[in-house]
């Protein structure tokens, strides 16, 4: 969720992507984005599924109905693969981008996931969204892999969590946003079995990440500092907006700054 602030940002400075990359969560909401819904409107639909802080009883009991596709996000999976399935909630979703294939897309879309069997990225901008975009997220250990075209894939995190470079070539300047978690020791030291595999998982997109941006930066990068705040947190996500700020506002005046030479030149 910490994509959204910043794609309100990049809306703000007048910026026109010419390509959108995403893994998991920034598969979904690059696919929101890339259907030509503004960042702002992201972040309405997004309040309008959450309680907020400043909700009286009568605006709850109006989101109610909305309230409850949340559920869907965490539903049990009894499938071997996998303790989570999420495929109510991105039918849902799906329905709110108003497309169901790529082509359809304003703006061309990157989705990442990752081949479990050979290791290997693979990037998907064909066909349909929700199959892709599953894949993408589908955290190993947490969500079952999906097949497609007879590969078996899984989350593209294990591979590229930070995919600006597979777009670096369609453009001349390449935004990249890192949402990944600041981790600290929590109150209980000894994790649960699923703040385990997350954990893990976690370090491990991190380590790839690190590596990359020494290689190869973006022309902008931009890393909010999200706290104590887990992958599957979607009660926190208030805090996530506010936690982002402070990279937020960084990152809008680093791409002023861009968009006042290219206005000079």
């Amino acid at each position: 969720m910490a994509h959204v602030p910043a794609l309100e940002v990049i809306d703000d400075c007048g910026i026109q992507p010419t390509a959108v990359a995403g893994t998991s969560m920034g598969a979904i909401v690059g696919a929101l984005y890339a259907s030509g819904m503004p960042g702002k409107d992201i972040r309405a639909g997004v309040d309008e599924h959450i309680v907020g802080k400043d909700d009286d009883f009568k605006e709850v009991l109006s989101k109610a109905p909305k309230l409850l596709k949340w559920l869907n996000v965490v539903s049990p999976e009894f499938r071997r693969g996998g303790m989570l399935k999420a495929d109510g909630f991105l039918r849902y979703l799906i329905e709110q981008f108003g497309v169901k294939t790529f082509e359809e897309l304003e703006i061309p879309l990157y989705v990442v996931t990752t081949d479990f069997w050979s290791g290997e990225p693979v990037v998907i901008s064909r066909g349909e969204l929700l199959p892709a975009i599953k894949a993408s997220m589908a955290i190993p250990g947490v969500f079952a892999p999906v097949v497609i075209d007879e590969a078996v894939l899984v989350d593209g995190g294990v591979v590229n969590n930070l995919p600006y470079d597979i777009i670096s070539d369609l453009c001349d300047h390449t935004i990249a946003i890192d949402v990944a978690p600041t981790r600290r020791p929590r109150v209980k030291k000894v994790p649960n079995v699923l703040d385990s595999v997350l954990g893990m998982f976690d370090m491990m997109v991190a380590r790839a990440a690190i590596d990359k941006l020494e290689k190869s930066p973006p022309t902008v990068y931009c890393r909010p500092e999200i706290l104590d705040v887990r992958t599957l947190d979607f009660d926190h996500i208030e805090d996530v907006y506010e936690m982002a700020k402070p990279a937020v506002e960084i990152l809008r005046a680093d791409l002023q700054k861009y968009v006042d030479n290219v206005d000079g030149n």
